[in-house]
C-alpha cells in the first residue's frame, strides 16, 4: 500500500493487551540485537524484550549486546538474531548488498552523529581533527561507517582508534585520544557522565551534510543537540540520521505484527528506559526506504483506525 494510504488509516493503538494478529499468536525466538550497555540501542532493546516476555507468553526474547548497526545487520543475514537496530544509511548499504532480504517494523527516532572532544582542549572545530588521535568507533558499528564517510567528504586524515562508546569515553577521559565519534539518539548516558566528570565540546558538523547527501543519498539531516542534553555543552548542529527496527523479511507474518504492535502499544513502559522510545510516531513510522515494511507490520498498521 502506497504510504499515502496508509496515512489515512494510522491512529495509536488500544491500551496493551494480547498481542497477536488476527488469529495466529507470535511465538518463536526474538534475539534482539542492540549496541553497547552505555547507549540507547541496548535500553530500547532490553526493554522490548521485558515487554515480550509479558505479553507475548509464547515468544522467547533474549537482548545480544553489539557494536550496533552494521553487525546488527550482519546478525539478522547469519540467523543469529531475529530483529536488530540499525541507522537507515547501513540499512540502505545492505540492501543493495542483499536485496529483498530484509524488511523494516518501524522508524524509531533519529541517532545524533557526536565528535566529542575535551572543552579546554586545541580541536574547536572539525577541520581540527587532522592529524588527532581520533576513536571513529568500534569495527562493525554504524559509527565507524558514518565516521569514515564524514571524514572522506571532509578530506580529513586522522590517527585512527576503532573503540566502542566506553572504551572511548575512559581514552577522551585520560587524554588517549583527542576526540571520538558516538552515532546514538539523546542523551547518550556515557556521554551525559561523561560531561559530569570533565568539561567536553561537541563539534559543529552542518558542514558536512550537503556533501553526505550528494555523495551517499538523503539519509542526513541537520540536528540540533541542544545545550541542555550535556553538562556545559552549547548548542550543536550535528548530523541526523533515521534509525530503523529490521528483521529478515521470512519473519512469520504473527511475529512480525506481534512485535509492532507490542512496541506501539507499550511505548510509554519503552520510554521509561530511555526517552528515545517516546519519538516513534506511527505517522513516520512508515517511512523506512529503501527498506519494505514487514507484511506482518504492515497488517498492524492497516488496521489502526483513522
Amino acid at each position: 500500500m502506497r504510504r499515502r494510504a496508509l496515512l489515512g488509516l494510522l491512529a495509536a493503538g488500544p491500551v496493551l493487551g494480547a498481542c497477536e494478529s488476527e488469529g495466529d499468536e507470535a511465538s518463536g525466538t526474538l534475539r534482539i540485537a542492540t549496541g553497547s550497555p552505555g547507549a540507547v540501542y541496548y535500553r530500547y532493546g532490553s526493554a522490548i524484550a521485558e515487554l515480550a516476555r509479558k505479553y507475548l507468553p509464547k515468544v522467547h526474547a533474549s537482548v545480544l549486546s553489539t557494536a550496533a548497526s552494521q553487525i546488527n545487520v550482519d546478525y539478522l543475514l547469519q540467523d543469529t538474531a531475529d530483529v536488530a537496530f540499525t541507522q537507515a544509511d547501513i540499512a540502505a548499504g545492505n540492501e543493495e548488498a542483499h536485496p529483498r532480504q530484509l524488511a523494516a517494523l518501524a522508524r524509531l527516532y533519529d541517532d545524533y552523529i557526536h565528535v566529542v572532544v575535551a572543552a579546554d582542549g586545541p580541536i574547536a572545530s572539525f577541520p581540527d581533527l587532522l592529524g588527532r588521535r581520533v576513536s571513529v568507533g568500534a569495527h562493525g558499528s554504524g559509527t565507524a561507517i558514518t565516521a569514515d564517510r564524514v571524514l572522506g567528504v571532509n578530506d580529513i586524515t586522522v590517527e585512527r582508534a576503532q573503540l566502542g562508546l566506553d572504551d572511548s569515553v575512559r581514552a577522551l577521559h585520560d587524554g588517549k585520544i583527542d576526540a571520538f565519534f558516538f552515532s546514538g539518539g539523546l542523551p547518550v548516558a556515557a556521554i551525559a557522565e561523561l560531561a559530569k566528570q570533565v568539561p567536553i565540546r561537541l563539534l559543529d558538523l552542518a558542514a558536512s551534510v550537503p556533501s553526505l547527501r550528494a555523495r551517499f543519498g538523503d539519509y542526513y539531516a541537520e540536528r540540533v543537540v541542544p545545550a541542555s542534553t550535556y553538562t556545559g555543552i552549547k548548542p550543536t548542529v550535528v548530523i541526523g540520521i533515521a534509525n530503523y527496527l529490521v528483521v529478515r523479511l521470512s519473519m512469520s507474518e504473527p511475529l512480525a505484527y506481534g512485535v509492532t504492535r507490542l512496541i506501539f502499544e507499550g511505548r510509554d513502559e519503552l520510554a521509561k528506559a530511555h526517552q528515545a522510545a517516546a519519538r516513534l510516531n506511527v505517522r513516520s513510522a512508515i517511512s523506512t526506504p529503501p527498506l519494505p515494511l514487514h507484511p506482518g507490520a504492515m497488517h498492524y498498521y492497516r488496521t489502526q483506525k483513522p
